[in-house]
């Protein structure tokens, strides 16, 4: 089943979003995604989904699906919609404000009723054009949205006012400047609410941009003369070559096939030192050649790129709701009824209490202007769009949203050993044959090549590597039992094994602990030890999390006083060594009981650990499996964003806490405020807006907010 993925164009809030979820949900869709911080809409797709009923569904409720294709010939992006109207609303408005000034300038004819109503109906045509369309469709589908709450109050301060013009009841009837100034200011709010979340979206925006870029591509004349010409990263495939010069940037995944320079891959990884590329060395898209030539053949398409695949996540990730969240849509979902119910309490209460209808009226239109659920959910997307565009700036890969608000609660760190907090660059350091064993030196060698050669254990990928040969035996059955090692079959019938201490102890009493053991037909025939290099970073990352009282445990399949000894140098408080892939999972079990618990690990038999964890956090150049498995992919090569990932999960919560406390406050405080006539519909408006902006702002501190 493939994932559709989609542009909505004309939402004004969050609310919208909630209401376009909700549709699609009933139309049977599956694992629905809709972010109203970058207007990305996903979900499951399938043979028997009308696209284009979906599509003229979303119409009807009163928004768009963006054509990317249309949009993308056009050039510039047109104006932002809500600039365009409160352009067009704001002169009438203004000039109906003028009026009060009658007694200082010469403007009294502003004070004719007829004059008034020709200067407020362009505004208020042109907010129905867009409230007042979105709100009845919203209706009709039986989804209310913020639009019908704009609506019906610019509408009752607009037909009061047209009544008494009609009917010549005089001034205490004329409330034009009121519908005017509702509709002009939620379209400069709306406008405000754009730009604030425009701002959160700039480091996704930054990496979507570093996508699009010019390629030179290398071809053939039919003189076998090298050609350069060229063209848009976009139509480059895989086994393209490309020539990338000094100073330009990557235009896609590739490997170096001549020269050499540097890479500034600041932004994939976060790493802000340019890199040494020659070679067979792979250069990744969007990433900078800083100085140095280099002739490379395109190892993927654009859209499947390591960059285009960092956005990818990045725009599913924002399209998921925390539980927060959930709570903040389930009241958004009811909030607009209760509104409508609170105005006409508002209406009749004051009425009842001797209140003219004027008065009463104006007090019910600022309850249903003020209470607008923008704020509420706006909260959790508008932080989740900055901590998630954050984190892939620094090359920290959040899966989903809930990831972030996972984090405030982890109270302990599980590492792997091997290729975590070590780099995985083994180098071999001693072997030897087992006494009595009837084979050669070169045999040896030749055993263990063939049996590693097709692991991706980083131990057996050191021993492929030094003692690489042409003549690997052939196997009639080959398998890796995790935990374990290889097990090759020959057509002889013969059993060859590599692997640990643990394989080696089935066979028989083995020699004191080293790192592989080979043995043929279940004897001994001898065992390498190789050696490792803990990460430079790794002692400075676990006395962060001691000093935030995080509880740190090495658990790895490594004997016990090889795990003791790194747990020592890295100030690791508990060690848990010689586990078996069952048994490391059945530990994160146990330590999930006690406390939330996130595993950093990087190999095949961390994958099931990593799945269980409250967080799995994987290496970028771990196993895929790995990758797949884990919550948070830190692209770095490294421990060393560890603490930020950590410090940006716990302040995107508090930021979402803090966004949610003010939403719910704001509405508590303002309903009420506005009931009692100390706020005008005017200034309900202003102050509906500025709410959301308000929140943006307060999200887009994760910007720079110092979080380690």
């Amino acid at each position: 089943m493939e994932t559709i993925s989609w542009k909505i164009e004309g939402m004004s809030c969050s609310n919208c979003a909630l209401t376009i979820g909700k549709y699609l949900e009933k139309k049977g869709l599956q694992n629905v995604k809709l972010s109203f911080a970058s207007g990305d809409l996903s979900f499951d797709g399938s043979p028997a989904v009308d696209q284009e009923d979906i599509r003229k569904g979303i119409r009807d409720l009163g928004y768009g699906v963006v054509n990317e294709a249309e949009q993308a010939g056009k050039g510039k992006p047109p104006m932002n919609k809500h600039l365009v109207y409160l352009l067009i609303c704001l002169p009438f408005t203004a000039l109906l404000f003028l009026h009060m000034a009658g007694d200082y300038l010469p403007v009294r004819w502003l004070m004719i009723p007829w004059v008034q109503l020709l200067l407020c109906l362009p505004v208020y045509l042109a907010g129905m054009h867009f409230f007042g369309r979105s709100a009845v469709k919203s209706i009709l589908n039986g989804m209310p949205n913020m639009n019908v709450l704009i609506t019906i109050g610019a509408s009752a301060a607009f037909f009061y006012s047209l009544t008494g013009t009609v009917l010549g009841l005089g001034p205490a009837y004329l409330f034009y400047e009121t519908a005017a100034a509702i509709l002009t200011l939620v379209f400069l709010g709306n406008y405000l609410e754009d730009a604030s979340m425009q701002a959160t979206q700039r480091a996704l925006n930054g990496l979507v941009k570093a996508q699009k870029t010019m390629a030179n591509m290398i071809a053939f004349d039919e003189f076998h003369q090298e050609l350069i010409f060229p063209v848009e990263n976009k139509n480059l495939k895989s086994g393209d070559l490309i020539l990338i010069r000094s100073g330009e940037q990557v235009p896609a995944d590739c490997i170096i096939l001549w020269g050499e320079g540097s890479a500034d891959e600041a932004i994939i990884t976060g790493e802000s030192l340019p890199v040494i590329r020659q070679a067979k060395d792979r250069l990744i898209g969007g990433s900078l050649l800083v100085s140095g030539t280099v002739k490379a053949q395109v190892e993927a398409a654009a859209a499947h790129s390591v960059l285009a695949n960092i956005i990818r996540l990045v725009q599913q990730a924002q399209g998921e709701k925390p539980p927060m969240q959930q709570l903040a849509d389930k009241i958004s979902a009811v909030f607009v009824p209760v509104v409508l119910g609170l105005a006409a309490v508002c209406f009749l209460g004051n009425s009842v209490y001797g209140l003219s209808p004027a008065p009463s009226l104006m007090r019910a239109i600022a309850v249903l202007v003020i209470a607008c659920p923008c704020a509420m959910g706006l909260a959790t997307p508008a932080a989740i769009a900055v901590g998630l565009g954050r984190a892939a700036r620094q090359g920290i890969l959040f899966r989903n949203a809930r990831s972030l608000e996972s984090f405030s609660n982890i109270r302990q760190v599980v590492f792997d050993k091997t290729g975590t907090l070590t780099t995985g660059d083994f180098v071999i350091s001693d072997w030897q044959i087992a006494p009595g064993a009837s084979i050669t030196e070169d045999e040896f060698r030749q055993i263990a090549f063939s049996l590693e050669k097709y692991s991706n254990h980083p131990i057996a990928k050191c021993i492929a590597r030094e003692w690489k040969r042409k003549d690997a035996l052939r196997w009639a059955k080959l398998d890796e039992q995790k935990g374990m090692g290889m097990r090759g079959v020959t057509k002889e019938g013969d059993v060859y094994q590599a692997g640990s201490f643990k394989m080696a102890a089935t066979s028989g009493p083995a020699p004191p602990p080293h790192n592989i053991y080979i043995l043929r037909n279940d004897q001994l025939l001898g065992w390498i030890d190789v050696r490792d290099s803990i990460r430079p970073e790794a002692a400075s990352v676990v006395r962060y999390l001691h000093s935030k009282g995080i509880r740190t445990i090495l658990l790895s399949g490594d004997r016990l006083a090889a795990c003791q000894q790194l747990a020592a140098e890295a100030g690791i408080e508990e060690v848990i060594a010689e586990q078996t892939p069952e048994q490391k999972l059945g530990r994160i079990v146990q330590l999930n009981a006690q406390a939330p618990t996130a595993m950093v690990g990087d190999g095949i038999n961390d994958a099931p650990a990593l799945a269980k964890a409250t967080i799995g956090i994987s290496m970028s150049d771990a196993s895929q499996i790995a990758v797949q498995t884990a919550d948070v992919v830190l692209t770095n090569h490294g421990l060393k964003h560890l603490p930020l990932a950590l410090g940006l999960g716990r302040h995107t919560f508090l930021t979402i806490k803090q966004n949610l406390f003010w939403a719910f406050f704001y509405n508590i405080v303002a309903i009420p405020v506005a009931a009692f006539g100390l706020l005008t519909p005017t200034m309900a408006a202003l102050v509906m807006g500025l709410s959301d902006v308000v929140l943006a702002i307060n999200s887009v501190r994760l910007f720079v907010k110092k979080v380690v």
